[in-house]
């Protein structure tokens, strides 16, 4: 049991370290798309990994992203879709809009309602697949420990 949670904090460690990287990336994204008012990076089982986003409870954001991860996994395997790719969601004050970032993370975008959404999601599956590489580089760190 000890040695479990020795890991699992050595794999918070690696996380965080990638920390800076992710912020980046997502900092150069909202600099790229205007019209986001706040990006996040979650592990898939909610935990925040890093956030540029003002005016939003991150974490609790975070948490609702892996409950609606879970539905969209769900849902795209009983219909048959492959595995899940990126979830929309279109409200009266803008969009919600995440993305797989490689087997251990999303990130999850909150745009205004003038956003191009084609160009949130070219702009987001680019900086989805760099968010990615580098959270399951800093896991993979993590369980070489």
């Amino acid at each position: 049991m000890r040695l479990f949670a020795l890991r699992r904090r050595a794999g918070r460690r690696q996380l965080m370290a990638a920390e800076s990287d992710v912020l980046g990336e997502l900092r150069r994204l909202r600099t790229r798309i205007p019209q986001l008012r706040g990006a996040l990076t979650a592990s898939v089982d909610g935990l925040l990994l890093a956030q540029d986003a003002a005016d939003v409870e991150a974490e609790g954001v975070c948490a609702l992203t892996a409950a609606a991860l879970g539905v969209a996994l769900r849902l795209s395997d009983a219909t048959r879709q492959g595995r899940f790719r990126e979830l929309l969601i279109r409200g009266d004050q803008g969009y919600v809009a995440t993305y797989a970032a490689g087997s251990s993370a999303v990130l999850t975008l909150l745009a205004e309602p003038r956003v191009n959404v084609g160009r949130l999601h070219l702009e987001a599956r680019r900086s989805s697949v760099l968010i990615g590489e580098l959270v399951d580089a800093a896991v993979e760190r993590a369980e070489e420990t």
